[in-house]
């Protein structure tokens, strides 16, 4: 099916002459800068952050894109996914008319983003086993439907979702599809990145706060065609990424072998603790998992979790979200941490 964007993008947003920035309107070399009103005087750091960082990023989109093997210009730097996330629904969907499609239990803030942005939600739940539920999907597709958000490997249930369903409903729908891909580090599934030159709908988000180890910098990864890419880089904050992020992130992105030493040992780790929670008497189902957090089926997830509150060990209760019916959410830790936790439940009595 052939992708429009001026079919779905935003008659406002593509009117819309975007904010120039000084730094927007001069690049290349200076030994004087008096276009910004900045402090001349410097900063108060050790670092000249009286300066206003590059608006586009370019140094670390580059660094990126020796990494991921996409050209700087079909990549998105935003303040976490979620700036992405927002301006996505900001950009393709006419707020009290348009509407996304969600698929519970997923990721909370493409839910957030469109409530925040009067954009109306269609939620078709995945399958019993955490998959896509094709048949609903199509059938909750209406002419309305901008964006449909697929979060794979899954948040809150570990899993990745089938490839060749994911890329169903690229090839049969109008909109943007987002694919979602926060712990893609840890999945034995490759990234949806190597399709972008097939599907020209296809968004996928990444982010440096989980495999990475950078969460505190907030800087997320949007990877999509140069127009839906221009479209974000049109909406967004003059400097949404600081100079301080833009940096640390450039000494991470250069630590690419500590990184997958990480991940090597985040999904060993992985395995040993789901085995050695199978073990306990009130687990009853350890699911199988593709990102650095396991989604696990208890007898009583309430008191377990504040017993483990009361212990000093702090996990996700995610009981109450459909289809995660006595479920907690744990994170893989270090060796001594997992080996901590599963003491401590080991204590616990009903």
């Amino acid at each position: 099916m052939q992708f429009d964007i001026n079919e779905i993008l935003r008659d406002n947003i593509k009117k819309l002459k975007p904010y120039s920035s000084a730094r927007d309107e001069f690049q290349g070399e200076a030994s004087i800068f008096l276009d910004a009103n900045e402090n001349n005087f410097g900063s108060p750091t050790d670092s000249l952050y009286n300066r206003y960082p590059d608006p586009q990023q370019w140094v670390v989109k580059k660094r990126i894109s020796e990494i991921k093997g996409v050209p700087p210009q079909n990549i998105f730097l935003g303040n976490g996914s979620d700036e992405a996330i927002d301006i996505l629904i900001r950009a393709f969907c006419r707020p009290g008319i348009d509407n996304i499609i969600v698929l519970p239990p997923t990721y909370g803030m493409y839910s957030v983003s469109a409530g925040i942005n009067d954009v109306a939600i269609k939620e078709v739940p995945l399958t019993a086993a955490y998959q896509l539920d094709l048949e609903g999907i199509a059938e909750a597709i209406d002419p309305n439907t901008r964006l449909i958000f697929v979060c794979s490997p899954n948040n809150p249930t570990a899993n990745s979702i089938i490839r060749e369903d994911i890329e169903t409903v690229l090839a049969n729908f109008r909109g943007i599809v987002v694919v979602d891909e926060a712990y893609i580090n840890y999945s034995r599934q490759k990234s949806f990145i190597q399709e972008l030159t097939e599907y020209s709908n296809l968004v996928v988000l990444q982010t440096l706060s989980k495999a990475w180890g950078l969460a505190g910098l907030r800087v997320g990864m949007a990877f999509a065609s140069q127009d839906v890419i221009e479209v974000l880089n049109k909406i967004k904050p003059p400097y949404n990424i600081n100079e301080a992020s833009q940096q640390l992130a450039l000494q991470g992105l250069a630590n690419i072998d500590k990184v997958n030493n990480w991940i090597r040992e985040t999904i060993q780790e992985r395995e040993q603790l789901a085995a050695a929670l199978e073990a306990l008497p009130f687990v009853q189902q350890v699911y199988p998992s593709d990102a650095n957090f396991i989604l696990v089926r208890t007898t009583a997830p309430r008191d377990i979790y504040s017993y483990l509150v009361n212990k000093g060990i702090i996990v996700r209760d995610r009981s109450s979200v459909i289809l995660c019916d006595g479920c907690l959410r744990i994170t893989v830790g270090t060796a001594e941490e997992n080996l901590q936790l599963v003491a401590t439940l080991k204590s616990f009595t009903i």
